[in-house]
């Protein structure tokens, strides 16, 4: 088992210090770093969404850049732009916010589908495109992006082909009453999760440790056994009754490298069907579709996908 897995373990038990009460959240996204897989982070304001992304960013000594996104924000805004130099009278390239290692894209559903689709190579391809010149993006290159459920007025829903470059989307709770108190306790004790002592917290790994436990989770073992279960979870979400779309090749492929992921982080070099369970439902609600009369019956997306595992038999 790699020596990098107690570096891991140790980047959650310090992210659970500072963000308390979100301990399956910290897990998921921990998972999703080891895949090098996109985030959607939804929940309302002030559950910590964007404290989680910089304390993450600070303790595995990540260059990080923010970008509040806003109907007004243009494609250039985040790639970058050609500027021509009256003095040299040549173009210097200005690189956008894009050029980083971990992206926080603020609010991604307030800006328009032309502004959301310029992630869209970058995040599919690691590279950005301007003026005719590829540019490559780090190796670590992450994009975590936020949305507000409740707004509805001024945004624009993500369209499925961008929606399925994410690899999870996370669902932000409220914590429980113990968790919010201690929340309490901590800002009272003076931390409020600004700048300044999010800059003074330690780093516990880094990027290159980070990069090499991504090597090591592809190590993961996976019977042909395991295999046939994901497959047939896979087709039994093409027909389920309840949705108009199943999971597609990539979501396959994803939830196997998602699943060996967790294996890794629990110590194990081969997948269990827990595994496969572990991760099923935040890498299936952004990517199944609910049929129409589905939504006037009120289901939730992750009810459905809990009916959809119920239907498989598990391997013994």
């Amino acid at each position: 088992m790699s020596e990098t897995r107690p570096v891991l373990i140790h980047l959650g038990e310090k992210l659970n210090q500072i963000v308390v009460g979100q301990a399956s959240l910290v897990q998921q996204i921990l998972i999703a770093l080891l895949s090098g897989g996109h985030i959607i982070l939804e929940g309302v304001p002030g559950t910590g969404k964007t404290l989680l992304v910089k304390v993450l960013a600070q303790l595995i000594q990540a260059e990080f850049r923010r970008v509040q996104l806003t109907p007004d924000v243009l494609p250039s805004d985040i790639t970058g732009t050609n500027i021509f130099d009256l003095n040299s009278r040549s173009f210097t390239l200005k690189k956008g916010p894009v050029f980083t290692e971990v992206l926080l894209a603020d609010e991604i559903n307030r800006t328009p589908p032309k502004t959301q689709a310029a992630l869209l190579e970058a995040m599919e391809e690691m590279q950005v495109t301007l003026d005719g010149e590829s540019l490559p993006l780090p190796s670590l290159f992450w994009v975590i992006a936020t949305q507000n459920p409740l707004e509805f007025e001024g945004t624009y829903p993500l369209p499925e082909a961008q929606l399925d470059r994410f690899l999870f989307k996370l669902v932000v709770d409220y914590p429980d009453q113990t968790a919010e108190k201690q929340m309490l306790l901590n800002r009272q004790s003076g931390f409020a999760g600004r700048r300044l002592e999010i800059s003074s917290l330690q780093p516990v790994t880094t990027v290159e440790e980070i990069l090499q436990a991504r090597q090591a989770v592809k190590n993961v073992e996976v019977s042909e056994v395991i295999i046939d279960y994901l497959l047939a979870l896979v087709r039994a979400s093409r027909q389920a009754v309840d949705l108009a779309l199943g999971a597609s090749p990539r979501a396959a492929g994803a939830w196997l490298q998602t699943a060996q992921a967790a294996a890794w982080l629990a110590g194990r070099d081969f997948v269990t069907p827990d595994d496969i369970k572990a991760v099923a439902s935040p890498l299936l609600r952004h990517r199944l579709i609910l049929k129409p009369e589905a939504m006037l019956d009120g289901l939730q997306i992750d009810s459905v996908i809990a009916s959809v595992m119920n239907q498989v038999p598990v391997p013994r």
